[in-house]
């Protein structure tokens, strides 16, 4: 395949690749979207196996066929709820990919360079070390908070902040002493310093946000991943790959400042690392009062003397994969004239567009589907709200207490319907450890039990 028919594949896929975001940002194209990305893939692997500066391709083709099988065999036996862990593994992937394509361009560059052309190349082989680095710790990180193998609860070292910005400054200072040295043997020290400064650096950035932040910090790693692709697309001088990174990076970034503002967070918080956690988290677990009980077949009737329905999910329902059974029950409750919406805070879930992504797989109807912003103004005037696995999204202390870890997010303000019922397993808090004095409120009701259980108990009196 000629470098001109290459350019053209390239630049066919990025098209794609434009068309495949723009797809994916509505409940409707979603399906075309990830077509379009698909295929633009399809084709910039084409284009660059077969492209003219490609070599060993026998080897080249043995690894995708073995990472397609190991990536396939893992697409089969992950659930749905096991997403965001999945979505932050593969970061790392791209982090470790930047690193380890850093170090054997240092390794394999072109001798003889003109010095303007050598300090743009190791500018280029450091940066790219350090964002990939830092987005290799930091995906672990947020994986083993995902997973429960990490506490969710943020690290709060002491001069956190203050570490950070040492880290930056003395990795600035190594990158300058790595471009102007002329000793083989100083730069591969600076480099090794570096890589271990960003290893910890990430680390430090996401063990320092607490778990009710998590989707935004999945978020900000996907631009990470997105900024070390970009990195190892220069250092190889690959232009899709600077392209695909850079649109990967630049969507990543636009996400997490919007779930930002819908979270009331500053954006600057998030790349800093340990945002939303300098209040007080004591006394969190301790109850505020007494709750009351109730059963299916009585939330059932409660139900059918209603008007109008809301339900909040949240990961409580992905976990209890009830999201087919909260789907007939809407159909049912629609079918007798009741209005029913479902109200979707932004960081509902594990992962932005979690609970969308759930509930269209259950063929809930796009148009009953409302974000937070659209449905908080209706709860006041709703007769039932069913809060199915929902905790920090709905917890009123994000309103009314400051030293809330919670505070200043904005929640879903389900407590202003005449009835609240709220299914749970326990009375145990949230992924964010803070207690929800939702549960004490005089009009809510707890169901305890399985989600899915205990909605297929409602349809079955229904």
């Amino acid at each position: 395949m000629s470098g001109g028919l290459v350019t053209a594949a390239y630049i066919v896929a990025a098209i794609l690749f434009i068309c495949s975001l723009a797809g994916l940002s509505k409940h409707e194209t979603s399906k075309r979207g990830n077509t379009f990305g698909i295929s633009g893939m399809a084709i910039a692997l084409i284009a660059t196996i077969f492209g003219p500066d490609s070599g060993n391709v026998v080897w080249i083709l043995l690894a995708m066929v073995i990472g397609g099988a190991i990536g396939i065999r893992l697409a089969k036996k992950v659930e749905m709820t096991e997403m965001p862990e999945l979505v932050a593994i593969l970061h790392s992937f791209v982090g470790l990919a930047a690193v380890l394509v850093g170090i054997n361009s240092y390794i394999d560059h072109a001798p003889g360079l003109p010095n303007v052309m050598e300090n743009i190349h190791l500018t280029e082989v450091f940066i790219g070390i350090f964002i990939g680095a830092v987005t290799f710790t930091g995906s672990l990180v947020a994986f083993g908070k995902l997973c429960g193998k990490i506490s969710s609860r943020p690290l709060m070292l002491p001069h956190r902040h203050k570490l950070n910005l040492l880290a930056l400054v003395v990795s600035f200072l190594l990158l300058l002493w790595f471009v102007n040295t002329d000793s083989s043997g100083a730069q591969v020290f600076a480099l090794f310093v570096m890589t271990v400064i960003a290893l910890a650096f990430g680390w430090h950035l996401v063990a320092s946000i607490g778990g009710a932040d998590m989707p935004v910090v999945v978020s900000m790693l996907n631009s990470y991943s997105g900024w070390a692709a970009a990195a190892a697309g220069f250092m190889l001088s690959n232009d899709l790959l600077i392209v695909t990174g850079a649109l990967v990076g630049s969507s990543g970034a636009i996400l997490s400042y919007i779930m930002c503002k819908a979270m009331n967070r500053s954006f600057i918080s998030v790349i800093a690392g340990g945002f939303g956690t300098d209040v007080s988290v004591a006394g969190e677990s301790d109850e505020a009062g007494e709750h009351r009980e109730i059963t299916a077949e009585e939330t059932a009737e409660m139900l059918k003397a209603s008007t109008s329905v809301i339900i909040t999910p949240g990961y409580g329902m992905a976990v209890a994969q009830a999201q087919y059974p909260v789907a007939e029950i809407t159909d049912k409750l629609r079918a007798r004239g009741i209005k029913v919406c479902f109200g979707i805070h932004p960081v509902a879930g594990r992962l932005p567009g979690h609970m969308n992504v759930l509930l269209a797989e259950a063929k809930v109807p796009y148009d009953v589907v409302l974000e937070m912003d659209e449905i908080n103004d209706d709860f006041s005037d709703t007769d039932t709200v069913l809060v199915i696995g929902a905790n920090d999204t709905v917890n009123p202390a994000a309103l009314e207490d400051p030293r809330s870890p919670i505070a200043g997010m904005p929640v879903l303000e389900v407590w202003k319907a005449q009835n609240v019922i709220v299914f749970k397993r326990s009375m145990n808090t949230g992924y964010a450890g803070v207690q929800n004095p939702l549960f004490f409120k005089d009009n809510t009701h707890m169901l305890f039990g399985d989600a899915k259980a205990s909605v297929e108990g409602i349809l079955k009196a229904l």
